[in-house]
């Protein structure tokens, strides 16, 4: 899901323990988790819109999973009538209260016919199925909303099929629901329905449908497998023709995640809807993502490069959820940073690869340090894997989506475009259609990289931003080069007993005479006798050594921004200088310019040392990357 701010990342409470009924002010512990009683093999629902009032007909076959009732949780819903395997059921038979319907003794295999009625008309809290517009019905299901359309286990780790049949007045052309169309018809002279099909299970938050009067942009995809996909991006009339840059970006996000994790498009068709109306950023639901206008709606001619870039990554952000988030989803909300800290990642890398790689990353850790770092120093620090919530709505945050793409950043720069690939494999093999977790996740890019990353999981499970104080040595007669490394991090009450984390720290070594860079002979490092090198510090301090150097260098650490960290090194004026004309990675060197051009204007220093280095290099970034060419001119913002 994806926020205005970003990716929602700025939605009740959550059943988790054995079917409680959960108080607003109630903690939920990730330990207190269980399984469902039931799982739901199929629900097919008819949803019948009025102007007054909508009817929500479903029917759910469902098995018994482990002991205990039947639970279906729904809010606001006015319950009409309840069949259990074909018996109407009275009132005597069931609990209802404001959060739940409760079924006591209720046979191994179930099915359930149930009718209620809502009222998307006055619905303002914005969940489940509401009115958008005078012309326009959405839903937003994520992460509780759905228990607003119909009493169901509305939980992420129960997935099923879901066959919908949208029915409303002619006046709303368009009926949408997720999934392959398989029927259209008429009512009578002035309604009309379409049923729809999702043949991949997926859990309720997910579900999506639209009934509203929209225009529609169309064209086609052809995936790697042969399937020929119909997209279609539904806006205003009027906004039709500012929809042709989300076009594109829809079917570069297919080919990029197709050429880069192997993963296909599933269904006959991909659908997106655009209203101003939408309350959110932007929802993976499957096949049928609904967006603000404002992460959609571009203009080559009047729209800036910055907005662009925005529509084209928050595009891909939903469509990579496809396979992290929705084919593979969580097995409790706990593991939000799972789908958004990984699909996040993904769509950071889309991007990269669709501009200037070191600007993007420049911008992603402007982000980062902008909005996530303040949050992990403050009193809302919390782990990107919290432990517990009261509010899991409140959850949405930089921790979880932004710390939680620099840890598979991390990871994925220890192990290597190839060995994070086979992880990924691993992973998509392992559990394509479940419910998983955080040691899922690691357990699969483990086994599949061959790559022990179990250390990776206290990341994922205590807050706060470490600082990397790191001091260079050289020893001329050895011809040694050394790096001590010591991490802290700030004490935390709700956490006393914080670890070392495992920081992978991207360097290189240059010769200060001639800006070359050296091959590296370390055996610290994760891959010896490479010039770019990856040192995995995962301790409270450590000391690397680099043989055969034959005269003191210039080091560049936590190259690309490897690891999110606070790095402290004592860089003098001259090699901030030298790394500015002769680093070889775009963001390193656009940070020895932002920290040189700011020790020069707070000391108020001569410029020439600057100028000198910029005249220098200057010509042959142009040349390589004239993106990064204008942000070498930024002036420091911090």
């Amino acid at each position: 899901m994806n926020n205005v701010e970003h990716d929602k990342r700025l939605g009740q409470d959550m059943n988790i323990a054995a079917n409680p009924v959960i108080e607003a002010d109630q903690t939920i512990y990730l330990k207190d988790y269980q399984k469902p009683s039931f799982i739901v093999d199929s629900i097919d629902l008819n949803i019948q819109v009025y102007s007054d009032h909508s009817l929500v007909s479903s029917k759910l076959e469902m098995q018994r999973q482990t002991a205990g009732d039947l639970v279906l949780l729904g809010r606001d819903l006015e319950l009409q009538s309840i069949k259990l395997n074909g018996q109407t059921l009275n009132a005597s038979d069931y609990h209802l209260d404001a959060e739940q319907l409760v079924i006591a003794n209720a046979p191994d295999q179930v099915l359930l016919e149930i009718v209620v009625k809502i009222h998307p008309e006055s619905n303002t809290m914005l969940e489940g199925l509401y009115q958008a517009s005078s012309d326009l019905f959405v839903t937003q299901n994520e992460p509780e909303g759905f228990r607003k359309i119909t009493f169901y286990p509305d939980r992420p780790d129960v997935l099923s099929v879901f066959t919908t049949r949208v029915e409303a007045d002619k006046k709303y052309p368009v009926l949408l629901a997720n999934g392959n169309l398989l029927e259209t018809g008429e009512v009578d002279a002035n309604r009309h329905y379409a049923v729809w099909q999702d043949p991949t299970k997926k859990p309720s938050y997910l579900f999506a449908c639209v009934i509203g009067d929209l225009a529609v942009m169309k064209d086609s995809y052809v995936t790697s497998e042969g399937r020929n996909v119909a997209l279609e991006i539904y806006a205003e009339e009027k906004d039709i023709p500012k929809c042709k840059i989300a076009m594109e970006a829809l079917k570069h996000s297919m080919r990029w995640d197709e050429e880069h994790y192997g993963l296909p498009y599933d269904l006959d068709n991909y659908m997106i809807v655009a209203t101003s109306a939408f309350n959110m950023g932007a929802m993976e639901n499957k096949g049928l993502n609904i967006f603000n206008t404002s992460c959609v709606l571009a203009d080559e001619e009047y729209t800036t490069d910055a907005a662009i870039m925005r529509v084209q990554s928050v595009i891909a952000h939903e469509y990579f959820h496809n396979w992290t988030g929705n084919r593979i989803t969580c097995r409790d909300w706990f593991q939000l940073c799972l789908k958004e800290g990984l699909t996040v990642f993904r769509d950071q890398s889309f991007s990269e690869d669709l501009q200037s790689a070191a600007v993007q990353r420049i911008d992603d850790v402007a982000v980062l340090k902008a909005h996530q770092f303040p949050e992990d120093s403050g009193p809302l620090s919390h782990p990107p894997r919290p432990d517990h919530f009261v509010e899991i709505n409140n959850f949405y945050t930089a921790t979880v989506y932004e710390k939680g793409a620099e840890i598979n950043r991390m990871m994925a720069t220890l192990l290597g475009k190839e060995k994070f690939r086979q992880g990924t494999d691993e992973y998509f093999r392992r559990h394509d259609g479940q419910a998983v977790t955080v040691e899922d996740w690691v357990a699969a890019l483990t086994a599949g990289s061959g790559v022990d990353l179990s250390n990776f999981l206290t990341w994922y499970n205590q807050p706060g931003t470490p600082k990397l104080q790191v001091k260079a040595e050289y020893d001329v007669e050895t011809q040694i080069y050394r790096l001590h490394f010591k991490q802290s991090l700030k004490p935390h009450a709700k956490y006393p007993n914080l670890k070392a984390v495992p920081i992978p720290v991207a360097l290189a070594l240059f010769d200060a005479e001639s800006g070359e860079q050296l091959t590296l002979n370390s055996e610290a490092l994760f891959e010896n006798g490479v010039k770019d090198g990856v040192y995995l510090f995962d301790q409270d301090e450590a000391t690397i050594e680099f043989s055969g150097v034959t005269a003191k260098p210039v080091v560049s650490l936590l190259r690309n921004f490897s690891a999110p960290v606070n790095l402290d090194f004592d860089y003098s004026e001259k090699e901030l200088a030298f790394l500015l004309q002769y680093e070889t990675n775009g963001f390193n060197q656009w940070q020895a310019t932002q920290t040189l051009l700011e020790r020069i204007l707070l000391d108020d220093q001569p410029a020439e040392i600057y100028i000198e280095a910029m005249l220098n290099t200057l010509p042959d970034v142009i040349e390589k990357d004239p993106l990064l060419a204008s942000r070498l001119f930024d002036v420091p913002s911090e």
